[in-house]
């Protein structure tokens, strides 16, 4: 197909079938001109075929241990590595490493410098697969900011702004994570729970191996959950929770739920002994980690009684 011909895909069709988010896809346009997409009379930018192709190659060569910025110029010019994989590896540059990408990040955040924390996150995806950005630097950031509110050492106006930016990113990685044919999760924050960006983190992994993701978000009754259940009839429900009083005391509703569908409990409120109560789950490492797991193994069938 030419260069020239007009372009037919969206963004979040060319992110479907090559597997890189719209978000990387966007810092890959804008750092390195890999996609050059045409406008639609209504202004939206529209991906070709050629465009397609150029994704595919800039992954294949960046699985092979090419540096992004290398990978980004074979993509363009068609070319095949000519070099062994162990040789390629040897004299390319390697990516920024994540742990001076995470102090860049919090020195960023700390001086609410919104489009420096932007541009750190842009070169981390644009160098790093989605799940290792979410498990290496972010999960593990949000973790740190936490512990540095309790001591006092950040103020509330500064976590605040970090996990707003952070959970905009999310979001923009999360859009269109609902499309598709896989299995489908609910997942939701119990009552009064406000902190999602774990779950956040979890869903995006999730979708990324297929499955459907309908997100209900901070502070859910359980009441929609089980409206949720009967209308969408998924094959997992996904809860989560910080505070393990908060799970105590809806144990009883999330074992009502279990009898329809399968159950899942996460996060620091969900202990062993809670989830055997409550007959869910537990998922007890990170959220990226958990989903990768989770991600490979599709429901054998149903325990519910799914109202239509």
């Amino acid at each position: 197909m030419s260069e020239r011909e007009p372009g037919h895909l969206r963004i979040g069709e060319l992110a479907r079938r090559t597997g890189a988010s719209p978000e990387l896809l966007r810092a890959w346009e804008r750092r390195y001109g890999l996609l050059r997409p045409t406008r639609s009379q209504g202004g939206f930018r529209l991906y070709t075929a050629a465009d397609e192709a150029r994704v595919r190659r800039m992954r294949d060569h960046l699985a092979r241990g090419v540096a992004a910025a290398e990978a980004a110029r074979l993509a363009v010019d068609g070319e095949a590595v000519a070099v062994p994989p162990a040789v390629e590896t040897a004299t390319a540059p390697s990516p920024p490493p994540l742990q001076a990408a995470a102090r860049d990040l919090a020195a960023a955040l700390d001086q609410f410098q919104e489009e420096t924390a932007h541009d750190v996150l842009d070169r981390m995806l644009a160098a790093y697969r989605v799940e290792t950005v979410l498990r290496d630097l972010l999960i593990p950031y949000l973790h740190d900011l936490g512990e540095r509110w309790a001591r006092g050492e950040v103020s509330v106006a500064q976590e605040h702004f970090a996990a707003n930016l952070v959970r905009g990113r999310l979001l923009g990685l999360a859009r269109g994570w609902g499309q598709g044919h896989g299995p489908a999760a609910v997942l939701a924050c119990l009552p009064g729970e406000q902190h999602d960006l774990g779950l956040l983190a979890f869903g995006i992994t999730l979708q990324r191996r297929g499955w459907r993701i309908i997100y209900l978000g901070p502070d859910t009754p359980i009441a929609t959950i089980h409206q949720a259940i009967g209308r969408l009839a998924p094959e997992l429900v996904v809860l989560t929770s910080t505070d393990t009083e908060r799970v105590a005391a809806n144990a009883d509703a999330i074992a009502g739920l279990a009898r329809h569908t399968a159950v899942a409990m996460a996060g620091a409120g969900a202990t062993a002994e809670l989830a055997a109560r409550t007959g869910a789950r537990l998922l007890d490492t990170d959220p990226v980690t958990a989903a990768e797991r989770l991600g490979q193994l599709r429901p054998a069938g149903p325990r519910r009684s799914a109202r239509r």
